[in-house]
């Protein structure tokens, strides 16, 4: 992955979210165009010098992350244009800043990694993987009913419960899946098919302010255990 060096992170200007509520109301190709040098310099510029600091922080932390200054969508940062192909929604691009950071060498989401969005509403943090591929999944469970592993992940859980008003996603199958016990002491683990621990949200303010690194990785550290765990034993890489 790339690592360019990114400007300083001084934070979000007051103009970005002027232009998040004005792109939601305007949601075209059009309009887009013709605030294209806003989006740039309100939102992309302080938003790439978010990945260069944030990406720096959680390698001193977790060294596997890497972090990818690129705005192409191949780097840390989400691509602004929306996939419509399987969506009834049409509207052309996001109303958000999004960006995800996995080990190096994996795909964005197809990985266990920290990742945040900003929008008007706040800031919003995960870390873990939203849904598993299908080889994943199956390595997931087996985990689940390992001893050892599956211990492990309650353990990581409950510390990351114990840390803060965190919130593990929601179950996927309102069973457990065919072929496993039922009454297993770890069953309710194997009901999920992505799993993942989301941050109390952070206000607007926050984001307008260069010590807004430093609040996200104080979740990022609180999170962590359940990244760790995933990456660990899920998708084997390194911690």
């Amino acid at each position: 992955m790339e690592t360019h060096e990114a400007p300083q992170f001084v934070g979000f200007r007051p103009e970005t979210f002027t232009f998040l509520a004005d792109l939601s109301a305007n949601n075209t190709k059009e309009w887009f165009e013709d605030h294209r040098s806003i989006y740039v310099t309100a939102v992309q510029q302080p938003a790439v010098a978010l990945v260069g600091a944030l990406g720096r922080s959680l390698q001193e932390a977790y060294p596997s992350i890497a972090y990818d200054t690129r705005t192409n969508g191949s780097g840390s940062l989400m691509r602004i244009h929306r996939d419509t192909r399987f969506s009834a929604d049409k509207s052309p691009y996001k109303t958000n800043v999004a960006m995800m950071f996995v080990p190096r060498g994996r795909k964005k989401m197809d990985a266990a990694g920290f990742g945040l969005q900003i929008s008007t509403r706040g800031v919003e943090m995960m870390a873990g993987v939203f849904r598993f591929a299908k080889e994943q999944l199956a390595v997931y469970r087996d985990k689940v009913i390992e001893q050892t592993a599956g211990g492990e992940l309650v353990d990581a859980v409950a510390q990351i419960s114990a840390a803060g008003a965190y919130h593990l996603s929601d179950k996927t199958y309102k069973r457990v899946p065919r072929g496993f016990d039922a009454d297993h002491p770890r069953a309710e683990w194997l009901q999920y098919a992505g799993l993942y621990v989301s941050a109390p949200q952070l206000p607007v303010d926050a984001a307008q302010d260069a010590g807004l690194v430093d609040a996200i990785m104080t979740h990022f550290r609180a999170m962590a255990p359940l990244q760790q765990w995933l990456s660990q034993h899920v998708y084997g890489d390194d911690r």
